[in-house]
């Protein structure tokens, strides 16, 4: 009767979709309880750990760090918790999201100026992407900290 109310490391992994070296490394970080052993040696973990080991995939599916999991894991756990704290956790992401957005957005726009710039056909030491990647293109917009020879040295 115990076999079907437990399952071994592989069932598990199998059944959630993960494997098993992935359920060692949600233990290791503490987001799935170390289960107890058979005698054999072999892990026996509830049939619960289905979906717990759903939920944190989910979670990562949209955009959780595992620290974040963890805590919306604790969060399950404290009787007085409400989903307004959940909704803070959510907002949060979100505005992480919504900086990551802009970061690529703006990745995209200079790399899309760096391919018109390229006529494609030039040789590679002429090449305004490769030349921008190493410093030594148009002037562009540089970080802070990047300031120093390379900016307005007049090589186009």
């Amino acid at each position: 009767m115990a076999a079907t109310t437990t399952l071994r490391s592989g069932e598990l992994a199998d059944c959630a979709g993960v494997n098993v070296e992935t359920l060692r490394f949600y233990e290791r970080k503490g987001l799935l309880p170390v289960p107890p052993r058979r005698a054999s040696g072999y892990r026996d973990y509830p049939q619960e750990a289905v979906n717990l080991v759903l939920f944190i995939q989910r979670a990562k599916q949209l955009g959780f760090s595992l620290k974040e999991v963890k805590e919306l894991l604790a969060l399950r756990e404290v009787a007085r918790a409400t989903c307004g704290d959940v909704v803070l956790l959510a907002e949060r992401k979100v505005a992480d999201i919504d900086a990551k957005i802009r970061d690529l957005r703006g990745m995209r726009r200079a790399l899309t100026k760096l391919l018109k710039e390229c006529p494609g056909s030039a040789p590679i030491a002429q090449c305004p992407i490769i030349e921008s990647l190493a410093g030594r293109g148009r002037k562009t917009k540089k970080h802070p900290r990047s300031r120093g020879k390379e900016e307005g040295n007049g090589q186009r």
